[in-house]
């Protein structure tokens, strides 16, 4: 008998099924002119019994879609040995998504990037039905296929569409189609527990279908599940039409128990829980039975748009030794950002301490930048977030499933041996995902620590250098003040000379510049002062942690085991992979029924490499555990030695910071005074030339009366030519004083605008070189 059977253009083997159903079965084949493989759909006696229009149905739908979502129709040919027509599809080399959810490494679900990649698929194939007005009616995993692209993505497209038709929106239907599984409850109520409602059906029964998919798809699990399965059809009927709404599943445990309803996805599922808060409410409309809460799909499609339109923003939290996924929305800022960290971590905003690529994460994006142009971030280069009061560490694991190994029988039960063999590399998956998991949080402690480090080196880095610029700002100012102070003892050294620091009318002008300078004398004192409480301990903390690398000297010795733990997913993968191919051993021998002695022997050896392959997972689990554990506790006390670093070196910028206030406050009365000073020593100057210049005219009035007084002895004239002469000495002395005086006060004003001139030539070479302590 041949197994071969073909068409004008294609060829197949019967025997290489690729998936069966009431109604066909689709085969593997290949083109008979390129050899291109393709999947091959043939149709059963049952299906030639259908009315003409409902077999030409499906041919019709698949001759109208064209879309990367949905599995691509290559050709519509006769059966050469007269059967009927076949379908010719594309082949979806990675299988039914059902089989792919049967896989013991799926058992609790697919992991977030590939259920990210289902929920879209699925929404755009079913998007692009509704465009064409079609309704599936047999939406499940079994008709959702994986197809891997040349390139090596994946696509996920819908298939069989035996069951579709064209429906408008308020268009209804009375035929029975789907699995039971996945029937909208008035529809089960009909097809499963054959009562005789006469209810009529519309496009959006195809919604709970798509909601029981995606719980399946997120958690490996139905969402419904009455004790007994299939067996108990009227507890699943009351199961899903009685739960209360937002509930997205209920589950029977025992015979005739209670329902555990539930609102929330499991813990066990391998979604994050940022992704888990948006996908439970679309689960929750979908699953809702309710025509007034029932959601529509171009709700349906809007929310699976948000959610795929999501920035995402991987987080390690380091107190917690926790791994976050941020899902934000594009137009999301930077405070929206620390809401749904607070919002999963229960850290307040003003405490989150959040590192970039080296630096804080508000210096690598704006306040107001959109979530839209936020740097990429990955599971192993996240955002760092410390706390910035708490420096405790607590280990924080995530909930997942038990990891206790089965045990097989004595005796060779080749049906309950491939059972076991599977429940063994479900658990061996578990173990894998848990070290994967402990592996990648001893990563990222070392990848957070060392971040840490980089950026207080950094910040103490750039503080001892804006240290430095305001030490010689200060220095400049101080100068300033210095010579103010020198010039005005040179002025009063000169009055005093010239013997006018006893003159009366100049007394409030000279008590009003000892003012000016011995204000400033108290303010001046007060700089330097806090300058030198700064100076030394910046200097100590940086040389401790700069330069005697305190930090990572005492991570560097408590650092231990990391290579160990980075190699460890590897051995994981294959300890794995040995089980697996010891369970598909056990699942031939399923399949021969019966077993020879020597393939029994074999049978045996592949049970007894299961379970000490188990054991190596347990051991290498456990090591991992440790070193976690060990390496927490490490990381717990240097939080504590950093958080003193961080606290000192925040102090020391404040105190930086409060003396660069002191300081410009300092040099802008500084200045005020300048003026005010310079202005009333000229008005001194002026007051004792005024004065000179009259006592010189009296004097010279004295000198005239006294040469027309004809009536004065001889013996006088002496004593009159030794008074002129003196006078003469004095009025030479008084010039010479007044233009020292002059001299010295144009001295000061040049020294005084010298001054001035080097201070702003400093204060812009400090802005220039110094840009972070301005903004500052």
């Amino acid at each position: 008998m041949s197994f071969l059977r073909g068409s004008a253009n294609y060829v197949w083997c019967t025997t290489s099924v690729l998936g069966k159903g009431a109604t066909g079965a689709v085969f593997q084949g290949v083109n008979r002119h390129t050899g291109e493989p393709v999947a091959v759909k043939t149709f059963n006696q049952l299906s030639h019994m259908r009315p003409h229009e409902v077999q030409m149905r499906e041919f019709e739908v698949l001759k109208k879609v064209n879309h990367d979502s949905i599995v691509k129709l290559l050709a519509i040919e006769e059966d050469q040995e007269g059967r009927g027509k076949v379908i010719v599809m594309e082949l979806c080399t990675g299988g039914s998504l059902f089989n792919i959810l049967d896989d013991p490494e799926n058992s609790h679900g697919l992991e977030e990037g590939e259920f990210i990649l289902v929920l879209s698929h699925l929404a755009a194939g079913m998007k692009h039905l509704r465009d064409n007005n079609l309704v599936h009616r047999d939406l499940k995993p079994g008709n959702i296929m994986k197809f891997i692209d040349v390139d090596g993505s994946t696509i996920y497209k819908l298939t069989d569409f035996g069951a579709a038709r064209e429906l408008q929106d308020d268009q209804q239907f009375m035929s029975l189609y789907g699995t039971e599984e996945y029937l909208h409850p008035d529809m089960y109520e009909r097809a499963v527990l054959r009562k005789p409602v006469g209810k009529t059906f519309g496009a959006r029964v195809d919604l709970w279908s798509i909601g029981v998919t995606l719980y399946h798809v997120a958690t490996g699990q139905l969402p419904f599940r009455p004790y007994g399965g299939r067996r108990n059809k009227e507890t699943m009927y009351h199961i899903t039409t009685e739960k209360a709404p937002g509930v997205i599943s209920g589950v029977q445990t025992s015979e005739n128990g209670p329902i555990e309803w539930c609102t929330d996805l499991p813990e066990t599922c391998q979604l994050s829980l940022g992704l888990r808060k948006l996908v439970t409410p679309l689960l929750a409309g979908l699953l809702e039975v309710d025509p007034q809460r029932m959601w529509n799909f171009e709700r349906f499609f809007q929310e699976v748009t948000m959610i795929l339109g999501r920035k995402v923003a991987h987080v390690f939290l380091v107190n917690k030794v926790q791994p976050l996924t941020i899902y934000m929305d594009p137009e999301h800022r930077y405070e929206e950002l620390q809401y749904l960290i607070c919002e999963q971590t229960d850290m307040n905003p003003d405490n989150q301490l959040l590192l970039y690529d080296s630096k804080h994460l508000n210096d690598v994006v704006a306040l107001d930048q959109p979530a839209s142009s936020y740097p990429s971030t990955s599971p192993r280069t996240p955002i760092v977030l410390f706390s910035k009061q708490d420096d405790d560490v607590t280990l924080t694991l995530p909930e997942s499933p038990a990891v206790k190994f089965g045990s097989f029988p004595a005796l060779v039960s080749v049906e309950h041996d491939a059972a076991v063999g599977k429940s063994m590399c479900s658990v061996g998956h578990a173990v894998k995902r848990k070290i994967d998991y402990f592996s990648k949080c001893v990563h990222l402690i070392e990848y957070s620590v060392l971040m840490f480090i980089e950026v207080i080196v950094q910040e103490l880095t750039s503080l001892k250098n804006r240290m430095g610029h305001v030490q010689a700002l200060t220095s400049a100012v101080s100068d300033r003040f210095s010579q103010l102070v020198a010039n005005h003892r040179r002025f009063l050294m000169l009055t005093q000379m010239c013997g006018d620091n006893q003159e009366t009318f100049t007394q409030p002008l000279r008590e009003r510049l000892e003012d000016f300078v011995n204000n400033k004398v108290d303010s001046e004192k007060a700089v330097r002062e806090s300058l030198n409480a700064i100076v030394p301990v910046v200097s100590q903390l940086y040389e401790r942690v700069v330069s005697g690398a305190q930090l990572r000297r005492q991570w560097q010795q408590v650092r231990n085991d990391a290579a160990t733990v980075e190699r460890a997913p590897n051995k994981a993968s294959t300890y794995v992979n040995k089980m697996r191919e010891s369970w598909q051993h056990l699942l031939r021998d399923r399949a021969a029924r019966t077993l020879t002695f020597n393939d029994e022997q074999f049978h045996l050896l592949e049970k007894m490499k299961m379970k000490e392959t188990a054991k190596s997972l347990e051991t290498l689990l456990a090591s991992v555990t440790a070193t976690l554990h060990h390496t927490t506790d490490n990381l717990a006390d240097w939080c504590k030695v950093a958080k003193v670093q961080r606290v000192q070196t925040e102090i020391e910028k404040a105190d930086v910071e409060k003396h660069e206030v002191l300081l410009a406050s300092f040099q802008a009365t500084l200045g005020d005074t300048e003026d005010s000073y310079h202005h009333t020593l000229s008005e001194l100057l002026a007051a004792i030339k005024d004065r000179k210049l009259q006592d010189d005219a009296r004097l010279q009035t004295e000198i005239q009366e006294s040469g027309d007084d004809k009536t004065l002895k001889k013996s006088n004239e002496a004593k009159d030519n030794q008074k002129s002469k003196k006078e003469d000495i004095n009025k030479a002395k008084v010039k010479l004083s007044l233009q020292e005086m002059c001299e010295a006060q144009e001295e000061v004003m040049k020294l005084l605008e010298e001054n001035g001139t080097i201070i702003k030539r400093f204060q812009r070479l400090t802005a220039l070189t110094n840009p972070a302590a301005d903004g500052q």
